[in-house]
């Protein structure tokens, strides 16, 4: 099987190139300057350095190399599209055409484009099926009563905030939304609740964008996600289930085990 990867920030594109290799697939690599690990050139059949801004070029080499089908893995920080990346005339010219600068208005305007040259955007997570969040409590501690009513509460607030695409997370301390995630990320948002909350443990909710297939923007957490919960206090972590990778998830959940975390996965909301 051929086809292109898009590859962001994080583990995530790592994993899916990993696992394209065990199965045997042809997979070109299109990776972000600004964004990529250098790991992703040896995992992949072929690799094509681009800049964020250039969505001309990877058209041309998507032609170029026969693809029809493309999947996108990994992070692009939202705050790039406000620095001095520069656009080439396509972007330029779909940028004019967007009503906003959100997550969904952008990326479903490259998918267009791409349709629009017989290139499908494919399920981010087909590859990684495995590391997607359960339903239910996946680690040694079950949330307390306190930390069920913090995280649903949580969830509403986080699922109203995913419908407008402003962020995939909340803070939430004692049934107060401390919080909200927008384009600084999960760990830095968790960093800012922890100055706010003097103390009090906090629970982190990630929620997924309620549309029916995962092309983009997959909430993703790790271990990583475990270190900074541990820094800022916070003591339980919600998902949706079937919706979220779990990156170097024995590790993840081990490291949650270690220091007390509860992890759980709820059913996800769909449009």
């Amino acid at each position: 099987m051929k086809y292109a990867l898009l590859a962001g920030n994080g583990r995530f594109p790592i994993l899916a190139l990993e696992e394209a290799r065990r199965l045997g697939h042809d997979v070109v690599a299109i990776a972000l300057k600004e964004e990529a690990a250098p790991e992703v050139e040896a995992l992949a059949s072929r690799c094509h350095w681009i800049s964020i801004g250039e969505l001309g070029k990877l058209i041309e080499i998507l032609k170029a190399e026969g693809i029809e089908e493309i999947v996108m893995a990994g992070q692009v920080k939202h705050a790039r599209i406000f620095s001095s990346i520069r656009p080439d005339w396509r972007l330029v010219k779909l940028l004019a055409s967007l009503p906003g600068k959100n997550t969904d208005a952008l990326i479903g305007g490259v998918a267009k484009v791409l349709a629009d040259e017989g290139i499908r955007l494919a399920d981010s997570t087909g590859l990684l099926k495995p590391l997607l969040a359960d339903e239910g409590v996946m680690t040694k501690r079950k949330p307390s009563k306190e930390e069920r009513a913090s995280i649903d509460y949580g969830r509403k607030i986080a699922h109203a905030l995913a419908g407008f695409d402003i962020g995939q997370s909340v803070a939430v301390a004692e049934r107060a939304c401390v919080a909200v995630e927008a384009m600084e990320g999960t760990d830095a948002m968790l960093r800012r609740a922890a100055e706010l909350v003097n103390g009090r443990s906090l629970a982190l909710i990630k929620v997924s964008t309620r549309r029916k297939r995962l092309l983009f923007d997959v909430p993703v957490v790790g271990p990583e996600t475990i270190r900074v919960m541990q820094e800022t206090g916070a003591t339980a972590l919600a998902v949706d289930a079937g919706r979220t990778l779990l990156l170097d998830r024995a590790e993840m959940l081990g490291m949650a085990d270690k220091i007390e975390i509860s992890i759980i996965g709820y059913p996800a909301l769909e449009q």
